[in-house]
């Protein structure tokens, strides 16, 4: 059933009655989006109190670029980047998520007030990640990965991507619930352009409904501003919009990530997508209450 009501979210996170909306806190200077705007301590706090003014459910502190083709930033600058905004954020009143995949960034971010690790490779970037989320006992984002961002697009290849991710997240949530993380703290994430080209993107979007249902898991999409969206915006010669002009076509995939029962959806710009999953919420309940009125 694809209807708000039947929502939840994982085990240490509110209740939101809806699709929630994560605003992105890129605290990098290389960001595919928006190239280290909020790279210094105060911005990044501005910006995410600022999604949160925008209609933010919670914010997702990171400072690593896991874009196409990055490097990795060392661990001392990833902690100097990302803790002193997760500590602000926190203070401010903000629900806080942490988006690395080093278990002592994980660790320091859970100490200064963050509720949720967001990891992209689901904890197989780094052995202790796993343990750690399990000893600090808060929810866990378990997102289809292959590889680091430097080659993982030679590894976007598959036989049937929907059935393949399903295969490779199912194990992985097998491998992490082994590993001492309780299974209703978990989070399942599709990783819309990790490994994948844009025909894999869009048919896993076209499958939203099928992975949450049956993985049975709490599911978290993250279109926003994503290179298959550029694909699909391209002018006649082929060349895709930038980053920053994807946001309306992004709002349009958080209505359908809404519609199919997702938990969340990672966002960079929140007014749309904010608005989108208030309209899906209410046309379900304007067809649970139509439903009620007809059975009398």
């Amino acid at each position: 059933m694809s209807t708000s009501h039947a929502r939840t979210g994982p085990v240490g996170l509110p209740e939101w009655g809806r699709c929630a909306v994560m605003g992105v806190v890129n605290v990098t200077p290389d960001s595919f989006s928006d190239g280290g705007r909020w790279f210094d301590t105060g911005a990044a706090v501005k910006r995410g109190l600022e999604l949160i003014a925008a209609g933010a459910d919670l914010v997702d502190v990171g400072g690593e670029s896991t874009r196409p083709g990055a490097a990795r930033v060392d661990e001392a600058e990833e902690l100097r980047r990302v803790v002193p905004v997760v500590r602000e954020l926190v203070g401010e009143g903000a629900v806080v998520s942490v988006d690395t995949m080093r278990a002592a960034v994980a660790e320091a971010a859970i100490e200064a007030g963050a509720v949720l690790v967001n990891d992209v490779s689901g904890g197989l970037a780094d052995p202790a990640m796993v343990p750690a989320v399990a000893t600090a006992d808060v929810p866990f984002v378990v997102m289809h990965w292959r590889g680091f961002s430097a080659d993982m697009n030679s590894r976007a290849v598959y036989g049937d991507v929907v059935g393949d991710v399903l295969t490779e997240l199912r194990r992985r949530v097998d491998a992490v619930v082994e590993g001492g993380i309780e299974a209703d703290r978990l989070v399942i994430d599709p990783g819309l352009g990790f490994a994948k080209n844009a025909e894999h993107d869009l048919a896993l979007v076209a499958r939203l409904g099928r992975l949450r249902r049956e993985l049975g898991l709490p599911m978290l999409v993250a279109a926003s501003r994503k290179r298959f969206l550029g694909r699909v915006l391209a002018g006649p010669d082929g060349t895709p919009p930038p980053a920053r002009e994807r946001d309306h076509a992004t709002a349009a995939i958080t209505a359908l990530a809404a519609h199919e029962g997702a938990w969340a959806v990672r966002v960079h710009e929140v007014r749309a997508s904010a608005d989108a999953v208030r309209v899906v919420g209410a046309v379900a309940e304007a067809g649970r209450s139509a439903g009620a009125e007809g059975a009398v």
